[in-house]
């Protein structure tokens, strides 16, 4: 099969095993940057061309849009779709994963756990918008941030105003959260390809810190998530319209609760904590969804190694 990947830089590591895993399983694969992509949109059609060539002929798209090109990433992902091709994520599913109030709205309407979360916009409201999640410790997130940023901790009422009237001031889009003590700075993030965990691992904070991202200095190793968690993860996932997956989830008294959606997920730390070929596992499932045969619907259900087994760490050529 014909797969493009939609990516800005080809040598990254996630870009690099998707390409590889493709090569392995006899497909051709071009990485497209979507800023290179041009569009005409007519009622007669819908053509791109890339560094002045028409592109076309590709069964699969699969998507690595980074935060900073989601508008016009997705537009370039939105003109594949109308001209027929398949993705695992499509252009919607992502803008709903991307903005986190939107993400969270949707999740909770399905009765998909969350930390309690409050959104407002008026200076007047601060008081009682606090009010309305409980003291502090409160976790205020950046509506877009990524991996980490944008996200604090304030541990007092006065902490929090501060910061609420800082962002504010900014103009910057923000959700206020709880804090949940019992995770001890863990999350797990759930790999989904396909209606199926492929892949798991624990993050855990560093030390002083309350953020577990690879990013910002946490640790990672493979977990085993429990059929609740998984079950969460995969539902998470669906809601969402999202076909590849990572799910952060978070340990509480009141059982797993979803952090985040990520449509683009990053595939080095996964793999390299698990053993897991995620990236193969990606390949396998476009290319059986978007066969002519038409998407697989597979039965929900949790696709880890069974504990102890022996791990194959994944190659990736020089």
């Amino acid at each position: 099969m014909k797969l493009a990947i939609l990516s800005r830089n080809g040598k990254l590591y996630s870009t690099r095993r998707l390409v590889e895993a493709a090569r392995e399983r006899h497909h051709s694969v071009r990485v497209l940057d979507p800023l290179r992509c041009y569009l005409r949109i007519s009622s007669d059609g819908f053509r791109i061309h890339y560094k002045g060539r028409p592109v076309a002929g590709y069964g699969v798209v699969v998507p690595r849009i980074g935060a900073s090109i989601t508008r016009y990433g997705t537009a370039v992902l939105r003109q594949f779709e109308l001209m027929g091709t398949y993705t695992p994520n499509s252009s919607d599913a992502i803008l709903k994963a991307r903005d986190k109030l939107r993400c969270h709205q949707l999740l909770a309407a399905q009765g998909i756990g969350l930390p309690d979360t409050v959104f407002g916009d008026n200076p007047d409201d601060t008081a009682d918008l606090l009010s309305m999640l409980g003291p502090p410790p409160h976790v205020i997130k950046l509506n877009e941030g990524t991996q980490g940023t944008g996200v604090m901790l304030t541990e007092k009422p006065s902490a929090s105003r501060s910061v609420i009237e800082a962002l504010r001031g900014l103009y910057a889009n923000f959700l206020v959260q709880e804090f949940i003590a019992e995770a001890k700075g863990a999350d797990l993030r759930c790999f989904v390809v396909g209606g199926e965990v492929v892949a798991a691992m624990r993050r855990q904070a560093a030390k002083g810190e309350f953020r577990s991202n690879l990013h910002r200095g946490g640790t990672a190793k493979p977990v085993r998530p429990t059929e609740a968690e998984a079950a969460v993860a995969v539902r998470a996932a669906a809601v969402l319209g999202l076909g590849v997956a990572g799910v952060d989830l978070i340990r509480s008294r009141r059982g797993p609760l979803v952090l985040e959606v990520n449509s683009s997920p990053g595939l080095e730390g996964i793999e390299e904590a698990t053993g897991v070929d995620v990236a193969g596992r990606i390949i396998e499932h476009v290319v059986a969804a978007g066969s002519p045969a038409g998407p697989r619907r597979p039965a929900v259900r949790l696709a880890l190694p069974p504990p102890g087994a022996p791990r194959a760490a994944p190659r990736l050529r020089a």
